[in-house]
Formats: structure tokens, C-alpha cells, sequence
């Protein structure tokens, strides 16, 4: 079963997005900054990462710098989902963009494009 981490700071959508991408039969490990996240992900890198871009603690590209900057964790792809359009100076870090709110249909292909269940 493929693995997604879900990185946002609103619990409730860290909620839905987690059932939604479930039963389309993801394995879904949530959580809520970029600092959790980076810990979760050398803990156990998944397939997919999804992250919002502005958070407490670490924001999205922080997050996504760190993980390019990290040789087990550089080749998977990224995707960020936000309400704000990202901006990040240099080189771009991720691999896709969904701006908030997103249609449940436009995310699950999205997700199924970066990582096929």
C-alpha cells in the first residue's frame, strides 16, 4: 500500500484529506509542521508528500529544501497544497501545486499521477 505524508496545520483538513486519500487506499501518516514532518519522514520515508505552505515551525518551503537537501529523502515528490500561491527564491523544490480549496476529484488525480495506488 503506498504512503502519503500529509503535512498541514489545520487539523480538520489534515482530517479529511486523510479519509479521503484512505479509501482510495492510501496508508496516511499525518502531521501538523514542517518539523514534525521532516522527523516523520527520516523516520519513515513515504511515497508521496503532501504539505501545506504556510505553517508554525518550519513553512512548506523550508520543508521542501530540507528534504531535495537529504539524499534518502530527495526523490520523493512533492506536492503542495495551499491557499497561497508558493514563492520561493532559486530553484523551485517541488514536483506539483494544488491551490486551496481543491476539488476532491483534481486532488485524488493528482495524487494518483505522482503516486499510483
Amino acid at each position: 500500500m503506498p504512503s502519503i505524508l500529509l503535512v498541514d496545520d489545520q487539523p480538520e483538513l489534515l482530517d479529511a484529506c486523510g479519509l479521503i486519500l484512505t479509501a482510495e487506499g492510501y496508508d496516511v501518516c499525518c502531521s501538523h509542521d514542517g518539523v514534525e514532518a521532516l522527523a516523520q519522514a527520516l523516520r519513515q520515508p513515504p511515497d508521496l508528500i503532501i504539505t501545506d505552505w504556510v505553517m508554525p515551525q518550519m513553512g512548506g518551503g523550508e520543508l521542501c529544501r530540507q528534504l531535495r537537501a537529504h539524499p534518502a529523502l530527495a526523490h520523493i515528490p512533492i506536492l503542495v497544497h495551499t491557499a497561497m500561491p508558493p514563492s520561493s527564491p532559486g530553484p523551485v523544490q517541488w514536483d506539483d501545486c494544488l491551490i486551496k480549496p481543491v476539488p476532491v476529484a483534481l486532488l485524488l488525480a493528482t495524487v494518483k499521477m505522482w503516486c499510483p495506488p
